[in-house]
């Protein structure tokens, strides 16, 4: 464990969070021993490559009741864990890619959680959970048709063709086996010249747009077919070999033209319902990709009309707060000339009273004031030395009982004019 710490510290050295992906890192391999930790080049879309970090392995998956390990890789940006991973499955030289909605051509995964990756509440164990639970509803993998089930045939294998059957798969012959014990010679007239048919071939299977499943009970199980088997209750039962004897006498099993053409016929249909069926599929997961990037277009119209219009209602309101202010400096501009054409004001006759003893009362007021300025600026010479102790006590002392008059002259007329306090 200690080494393994000490490589993942070596791979994340270059990344901007290598702690907290290394935690993560580290707890998803404590609950998946099958991932395996690299650090390779990864080529974008754009060309430019990238030494990043990656998990490769397989994680299980339940399928119909039955464990299959899927082979996935998962590439981890060197922002992790602020953008998404960028994930894979890669199949062995058996498997196919089964294209959907989560998986494309090229065997990138598309899932909701990557879409809604955030740093703070997603993580890789979290992806792989749902992985597992996408994967279990929909396979991205299935087992590609073995072209080795028999043993070698007369004629080349094809693809397209149905494959020789062996007695354990899940259907016998339609029509009579072929006798191995004389050979057939096709007669020389007839323009087609066809080999000499297998043992057994398959029925006319229904056509479908999924792959037939492993017909060999030695097929790989690792990845679940994308098509069950059907029961081995519902086998068709061979029928007994027919032996057609010929005009010269000879006993030999024939195949009419007509029965390897409709064959073929099968065959090539099948292929290309199936190669529809995998284009539909793909043309489905790409439409369904460009309507989530539409939506997310118009939503992000929608944001920028919201803004373009707040932005606009605000340029109305500066626009009214610029014409308040311009009326305002008007109005002061006007004030200040005719501030400037009247005669100077007296100070004393600028305030006047209505009565003579609201004018002794405000005469006692400022003489007040004028007596506490007094003594502060006494106290201020005393303390730079201007004047002496003695005569700053007598002074302030003559202050002091002026003020306490004044005071005394200011609360008798209150009470006489009947204002508070």
């Amino acid at each position: 464990m200690l080494h393994m710490e000490d490589d993942l510290k070596q791979y994340l050295s270059k990344y901007q969070n290598p702690d907290i992906t290394r935690r993560d890192v580290m707890n998803t391999m404590k609950h998946y021993r099958n991932l395996t930790p690299k650090r390779e080049p990864f080529v974008f879309n754009d060309g430019s490559k990238m030494e990043l970090f990656n998990l490769e392995g397989t994680i299980p998956v339940s399928y119909k009741g039955s464990m299959y390990n899927i082979p996935i890789c998962i590439w981890l940006m060197d922002t992790h864990p602020n953008n998404a991973p960028i994930c894979y499955v890669k199949p062995t030289p058996d498997m196919q890619i089964k294209v959907s909605m989560y998986v494309d051509n090229n065997g990138k995964i598309y899932l909701p959680y990557l879409h809604d990756w955030t740093p703070v509440s997603s993580d890789l164990l979290g992806l792989i959970q749902v992985m597992i639970v996408t994967f279990g509803e929909q396979p991205p993998v299935y087992a590609k048709k073995r072209s080795d089930m028999a043993s070698a045939t007369p004629y080349p294998t094809q693809s397209y063709m149905p494959m020789p059957g062996a007695g354990v798969g899940p259907m016998t012959a339609m029509y009579p086996p072929y006798q191995t014990g004389s050979a057939y010679q096709p007669p020389t007239s007839n323009q087609y010249s066809y080999p000499p048919y297998p043992a057994a071939v398959y029925p006319n299977f229904p056509s479908t747009s999924y792959p037939y499943p492993p017909t060999s009970v030695n097929a790989f199980t690792g990845y679940p077919p994308s098509y069950p088997a059907p029961p081995q209750s519902a086998k068709i039962s061979s029928p007994s070999p027919v032996n057609a004897t010929n005009n010269s006498g000879g006993a030999t099993d024939t195949i009419d033209t007509k029965h390897i053409r409709a064959s073929l016929l099968s065959a090539v249909e099948d292929k290309l319902r199936r190669r529809l069926g995998e284009q539909f599929f793909q043309a489905q997961a790409e439409l369904e990709t460009l309507s989530r990037t539409q939506q997310e277009l118009t939503q992000g119209k929608n944001k920028l009309e919201d803004i373009l219009a707040r932005l606009e209602k605000e340029q109305v309101e500066l626009d009214k707060n610029i014409t308040i202010l311009k009326d305002k400096e008007q109005e002061l501009d006007k004030a200040i000339e005719l501030m400037s054409e009247q005669q100077p004001i007296d100070v004393d006759e600028a305030v006047t009273t209505t009565a003579p003893l609201y004018k002794q009362l405000l005469n006692a007021f400022a003489e007040e004031a004028a007596t506490e300025d007094a003594i502060y600026y006494m106290g201020e010479a005393l303390r730079r030395g201007v004047i002496d102790l003695d005569v700053f006590l007598k002074q302030v002392r003559s202050l002091s009982r002026k003020q306490f008059m004044l005071r005394a002259l200011m609360h008798k007329c209150r009470q006489k004019a009947g204002l508070a306090g």
